[in-house]
């Protein structure tokens, strides 16, 4: 990696001087907060991106700007529905596109629900697990031919990894107590396993595949917490922090929240990151303390066995 880039960069400073024409990209969850900003970037330096999105009206309104973008670049937005909460959405989405037939050099599953009260998909599945990852695992497996050899896979998971590792005997709480920040971790590590049992069963033609924790930001996510809640769950994880001898948390802008997706997309060295769990536009350390606030990776998030069970 040629460029060092950090916590506070952005998506245009990680893909600043870099063409993207004729580059072709899918991003999930692409009408707002980070998954807006991550399409931005890519198509203002050229790019070609498919936008799947849950509600095409309210996406199309809602990515006026980033069409300009693309116009000025010669990049190029398009949408398609995509509800991740159901297995028939998926499947006709993917079908959409493998009859589309063309290509993508890079996925970005980027799309997610943050502690939800407790709801079931359309197919029975626990609502984080089945929106964050089973509706991702559904699309991406089943799309992965048009994914070009020497691809990436780029699934957004989060520091809140650290609350639980998967439980796969009871994934849909069916035994349990409910617990929306438990489901939430669970879901995420969830998406960092699949990432690595995905670079590893592709890396044979080059395809690598990599987690990412965008970091901290501001956007709809917790549209599930009240003022308060939200507040609260900031002086919590600044005590848990602190208690840790750790600084306190720092809220990302929107673009730097973006930037650590389109570096693992685009610029970082693939080998160095493939089956990694990335923050910060780096490979983030393996740190195996119970706090759920700590920065870096748990070290559950790389048992490849599990990624197989899984």
């Amino acid at each position: 990696m040629t460029e060092k880039f950090g916590a506070k960069s952005t998506a245009d400073e990680v893909l600043s001087g870099v063409d993207l024409k004729a580059k072709r990209f899918l991003v999930t969850g692409a009408s707002s907060g980070i998954g807006l900003e991550t399409s931005r970037s890519l198509v203002a330096h050229g790019a070609n991106v498919v936008g799947a999105v849950r509600d095409l009206a309210k996406a199309e309104r809602a990515v006026a700007s980033v069409c300009d973008a693309a116009l000025q670049a010669g990049g190029c937005l398009e949408l398609i529905e995509l509800d991740l909460a159901s297995l028939q959405s998926v499947r006709a989405c993917a079908d959409k596109l493998l009859a589309d037939g063309r290509p993508f050099d890079a996925i970005i599953a980027n799309a997610g629900i943050m502690a939800t009260p407790f709801g079931r998909t359309v197919d029975g599945f626990e609502l984080q697990i089945g929106t964050n990852h089973l509706g991702h695992f559904a699309l991406i497996t089943r799309i992965e031919p048009l994914l070009v050899d020497n691809g990436r896979l780029v699934a957004l998971s989060s520091q809140a990894h650290r609350v639980a590792d998967v439980d796969l005997n009871d994934p849909n709480f069916e035994h349990q107590a409910y617990d929306p920040f438990v489901a939430y971790g669970r879901s995420k590590t969830a998406n960092a396993l699949f990432a690595l049992k995905f670079d590893r069963r592709h890396r044979h033609r080059g395809v690598r595949a990599a987690s990412v924790m965008p970091g901290n930001s501001l956007t709809d996510l917790p549209r599930h917490f009240s003022q308060e809640d939200l507040q609260g769950l900031f002086e919590t994880v600044g005590k848990a922090r602190a208690d840790a001898g750790l600084p306190p948390p720092q809220l990302k802008e929107i673009p730097q929240a973006a930037a650590t997706s389109v570096w693992a997309a685009v610029v970082a060295d693939k080998a160095e990151i493939g089956g990694r769990y990335l923050e910060d536009c780096s490979v983030a350390p393996i740190i195996d303390t119970d706090n759920p606030f700590a920065d870096g990776a748990r070290a559950y998030l790389f048992d490849v066995e599990k990624a197989s069970l899984l």
